[in-house]
């Protein structure tokens, strides 16, 4: 069993930035990968970024790209989602999670992942 938190999240005006944060306990050893997604009210979960265990490979979704950064901390298990230059459409609930799957190009589909962690609220204001 894998145990994520998420934190950072928050509302914050058009043009701002957030950090997010996810925080893993448990059986971390097991995943490969870590991703964030995000689900808008009556919206299908979106894959937003992820990033490989070492940090050597990362993955974004065409509509964050050059605005967020993914990041992560192996000493403290914890992977970080920097949201600059945020937009209203960039709003919603964002959630981390993590895969055992090694290929990167299954990264971007939600049902590759085995843990979820609880959301946590990004509101961006016009």
């Amino acid at each position: 069993q894998v145990q994520l938190g998420e934190s950072g999240g928050g509302l914050v005006q058009a043009g701002g930035s957030l950090r997010l944060s996810c925080a893993a306990s448990g059986r971390t050893f097991s995943s490969y990968a870590r991703g964030w997604f995000r689900q808008a009210p009556g919206k299908e979960r979106e894959f937003v970024a992820a990033i490989s265990w070492g940090g050597g490979s990362t993955y974004y979704a065409d509509s964050v790209k050059g605005r967020f950064t993914i990041s992560r901390d192996n000493a403290k298990n914890t992977v970080y989602l920097q949201m600059n230059s945020l937009k209203p459409e960039d709003t919603a609930v964002y959630y981390c999670a993590t895969t055992s799957s090694p290929y990167g190009s299954s990264w971007y589909q939600p049902l590759k992942y085995d843990y979820w962690g609880q959301g946590t609220q990004v509101t961006v204001s016009s």
